[in-house]
């Protein structure tokens, strides 16, 4: 999960095999870019997605990836498994090279499920204090309560990891369906909310992160690349804990 970074000056010495006191001199004179922008410090540091280009020459990079998949149940989230099937069994072998997931979820739990390449923007967007929105449909056993909807709104002691969670917003949409929207992610956190009432979770369906909205017409086990506003919306527009719910 990490984004691989080195010196401008390694870079260009290990992709156009010369001696790194050679690349100073491309520097001065200017013919060296990073990004777009003309390059002078040796010492800058750049990460796998950047493009150099060196006398007009672009040296490789890698693409940073950025995917969109309707988890179906019964499917691991995780990058391999010994004798289970995990969601990159859903990608083709050339789509998941080095891709890691943002926001796990429950082998049957279903929804929005993000993964990437770029450690930097998964880490964003699972840092603690950007506090990301995160929407859920999900079905419980038993007729949901107001006093359920209040006890959500205040927030729940869980005495095992003596914390408190942030108030959550639960909205009932049927007897036993509701729309519940979080602002962290606890182990287990919605079931073991519900569990505070013994009404068992029947089905979990993650319908957004952020901005990032899951289309109710993609099919299960279907993906697709993150649009670029989509993109836009989650580097800008804040992020969070996304564990597992």
């Amino acid at each position: 999960m990490t984004t691989k970074r080195t010196r401008l000056d390694r870079y260009i010495s290990n992709a156009l095999r010369i001696n790194r006191r050679d690349v100073k001199p491309l520097l001065a004179a200017g013919r060296i870019r990073v990004n777009g922008a003309i390059a002078r410090d040796a010492d800058l540091p750049i990460n796998q997605f950047a493009v150099v280009i060196v006398d007009e020459q672009a040296l490789p990079c890698v693409q940073a990836q950025y995917l969109l998949m309707n988890k179906p149940a019964g499917i691991l989230s995780a990058t391999k498994d010994a004798s289970q099937r995990t969601v990159f069994a859903l990608l083709d072998a050339h789509q998941h090279a080095d891709l890691h997931i943002v926001g796990r979820l429950d082998k049957n739990s279903t929804g929005l499920l993000l993964l990437t390449n770029d450690g930097e923007w998964s880490r964003g967007l699972m840092a603690p204090d950007r506090h990301v929105e995160k929407t859920y449909m999900v079905s419980v056993k038993h007729a949901i309560s107001a006093e359920c909807v209040e006890a959500f709104a205040r927030g729940m002691h869980f005495p095992f990891e003596d914390i408190v969670t942030l108030p959550a917003r639960l909205e009932i949409i049927a007897p036993r369906l509701a729309r519940v929207t979080l602002t962290e992610g606890r182990y287990h956190q919605i079931k073991r909310m519900f569990g505070r009432f013994r009404n068992p979770v029947l089905s979990l369906h993650r319908t957004r992160i952020g901005a990032i909205i899951l289309d109710p017409a993609m099919p299960p086990g279907a993906s697709r690349a993150l649009l670029p506003a989509e993109l836009e919306s989650s580097a800008v527009g804040g992020g969070g804990s996304l564990s597992r719910a």
